[in-house]
């Protein structure tokens, strides 16, 4: 060996010494330096190389790892921090290229778990339990509580979407285990019994993070903040709206750390609002929809975000809004026929029926697997704008599967009665009965109420055979219903007495329903006329017959009963009445008309005064009243006048200003 090769070998194993050193006291940067060196002397060192890469990962330099990938050689094997950048990154399906690009069978263990972590990134649920299932079975160290955490929320979301895969029991004897199992339950809305465990949860999570004394509780808030917003969802779902909105508000004001938990909170809250509080929610689906939680959010959250922003707009009448609905429908195309129903609502808003109906009717060409949404749609579109002649056209369109369903029987029933085409509800009623017959459909349920009420329609009707049908058809499906049928001996009767005579051998005999006693009761009671009216009958035949039994005392109570009629406090039985008290008060004789101020008199006193002291200043009166004047006069001098007294009153005040 030569000199420059020792050297070469010696100058590398004193990096490498470096690079340990720097590596094992997590100071990245200076490890990076050193693995350089290393590199630069020899670039085919691997893991040199892998250091350095391994060193940009801990300093969350994703995209200088993966340039770094790209321009060396040596790194092009290293896949799993290739596809972890790529993850990290939010490529997930490049990352999962990235992994089966391997081609090594079975992938190794690092490899299998971060492609269940895409796979679960990538919402493809059904994989990604089949190889958490597989990993948990061949592993044995200590993140095995962190898989099977990771495992029960794979269950959770398989739950919601409703899978028909055998969810193993994980246990509950972490928080984490026990939030998962909450989420799946709510997920498929027992939402009560998803609240107990939240809350089971919340306790436990509080319990284990106590324990820690390094812990502060802000930590504690931030970790409790998933719980609470999953707690206020379930409430919220229970219609419980005043406890989730202060559960969301408290969660908002505490700030938490996770951009994703702040969006679904917000989001809920708009939700609640509605059309109120229209500045708030303003403001919180606007932080709903940062570009920060994109990759956050599955994407049955960022719909609902896109939607209510959509609705929204709609409530505040803005002028976007047909902007916003097409970029929504652009996004996400599964979300088109949203889109129409918004869409359509602006244009009901603003009374244009007509163009509200043509976007739903143009959907409905394109999109004819989805017709019955549509068509229910544009019922009551024109029910809003009424006209039920064309609501009845489109109920009529539909599958007898579904036209002869109780609930859209019952409309149309009631819409050809609005219409007042009574033969058409009959006609309907006649088919869907003849169309059960033929059909047999148990996917409907239990017809009962339907058979009643066919039956009352066409018995008020005048109808009895085909209530008669109807009657049976109740009779098969509970033949011990007595009332069913003694409504078909009554149907019966009208049109076939044999059957009616023969049916009526059926009923039980009145002996087994009622006893003796009640049998007399009933006969003996008055039938043609009511309580009050037999009452009364009974107390005018005593008063006929004042010798009977009873009468006296009948009197008595009549003549306890009469008042003599008061009169006023101060009568005097000895004068005599105003023969004029039944005149109106224009018509009597001391009657005055008001004085009308227009006029001007002759003489006038100051105001206030009385008749008799305007009289004093009349020269031609003044002899006559002088006595009445002097004593009308010292009256007036002891007690003033409310007017006078009140200008007094006033003049003070006034002073008083000055």
């Amino acid at each position: 060996m030569s000199s420059r090769e020792e050297i070469k070998a010696q100058n590398i194993r004193q990096y490498y010494t470096e690079l340990s050193k720097f590596g094992q006291a997590g100071e990245y940067e200076k490890a990076i330096k050193s693995a350089n060196k290393i590199i630069s002397i020899a670039p085919e060192e691997v893991k040199a190389v892998h250091c350095k890469l391994v060193s940009l990962i801990q300093l969350s330099k994703f995209d200088e790892a993966l340039k770094f990938i790209e321009k060396t050689p040596s790194a092009q094997s290293l896949l799993f921090e290739k596809a972890y950048c790529e993850y990290r990154l939010n490529k997930p399906e490049v990352a999962l290229k990235t992994i089966e690009s391997a081609k090594i069978n079975p992938l190794p263990p690092n490899l299998k778990e971060l492609k269940a972590q895409v796979l679960y990134r990538l919402e493809q649920f059904d994989e990604c339990f089949n190889l958490y299932r597989d990993i948990i079975k061949n592993s044995t160290d200590d993140y095995e509580e962190e898989r099977t955490t990771n495992l029960s929320a794979v269950c959770a979301n398989l739950a919601i979407e409703g899978t028909d895969k055998k969810i193993p029991e994980l246990g509950e004897n972490t928080y984490e285990l026990v939030y998962n199992s909450a989420v799946a339950l709510s997920g498929i809305g027992k939402y009560n019994e998803a609240e107990k465990k939240l809350k089971i949860s919340e306790k436990m999570c509080r319990e284990f993070l106590e324990e820690d004394e390094a812990t502060t509780e802000e930590d504690i808030q931030n970790e409790l903040a998933i719980i609470r917003v999953q707690l206020a969802y379930c409430l919220q779902m229970q219609g419980r709206n005043k406890e989730a909105s202060a559960i969301y508000a408290e969660t908002l004001k505490n700030k938490p750390n996770d951009q994703a938990l702040t969006a679904v909170a917000s989001n809920n809250s708009v939700v609640i609002n509605k059309d109120q509080n229209v500045f708030d929610s303003k403001k919180k689906i606007r932080a709903a929809m940062i570009e920060a939680v994109e990759h956050k959010l599955n994407s049955r959250q960022k719909k609902s975000i896109a939607i209510n922003n959509c609705i929204l707009a709609l409530f505040t009448h803005q002028g976007d809004l047909n902007q916003l609905v097409h970029k929504l429908v652009q996004k996400y195309p599964d979300l088109e026929f949203n889109g129409c129903l918004i869409q359509s609502c602006s244009l009901i808003k603003e009374k244009k029926y007509k163009e509200a109906s043509e976007v739903l009717e143009k959907f409905a060409q394109k999109n004819p697997k989805s017709s019955l949404e549509i068509k229910f749609a544009l019922i009551q579109l024109h029910l809003m704008a009424g006209n039920k002649t064309k609501a009845i056209e489109v109920l009529q369109s539909l599958e007898n599967s579904t036209k002869f369903s109780p609930g859209v029987v019952s409309a149309l029933v009631s819409l050809y009665l609005g219409t007042n085409d009574k033969s058409a509800a009959s006609d309907l009623l006649k088919v869907a009965v003849d169309w059960y017959k033929q059909n047999k459909s148990t996917e409907v349920g239990d017809l009962t109420d339907m058979w009643r009420h066919a039956a009352d329609f066409h018995l008020r009707g005048g109808d009895a055979p085909t209530a008669a049908k109807s009657l049976e058809e109740l009779h098969r499906s509970n033949p011990k219903d007595m009332k069913t049928l003694a409504q078909l001996v009554i149907a019966y009767a009208q049109f076939d007495p044999k059957k009616a005579q023969d049916s009526s051998k059926k009923l039980p005999a009145l002996e087994t329903l009622t006893t003796q006693a009640e049998i007399d009761e009933l006969e003996a009671t008055n039938w043609t006329m009511i309580t009050k009216a037999v009452k009364k009958k009974t107390s005018t035949k005593s008063d006929q017959s004042p010798g009977t039994p009873g009468s006296e005392t009948a009197l008595k109570k009549m003549k306890k009963k009469k008042r003599k009629n008061k009169l006023p406090k101060y009568y005097d039985p000895n004068a005599k009445p105003d023969p004029e008290r039944w005149l109106p008060k224009q018509e009597r004789t001391g009657y005055r008309k008001k004085r009308d101020r227009r006029v001007k008199e002759v003489m006038k006193g100051s105001q206030g005064m009385a008749s008799t002291q305007a009289d004093m200043y009349d020269m031609t009166k003044a002899q006559n009243l002088g006595q009445n004047v002097k004593a009308s006069s010292s009256r007036e001098e002891t007690t003033p006048g409310p007017r006078q007294q009140q200008r007094k009153h006033q003049q003070k005040k006034k002073k008083g200003k000055h």
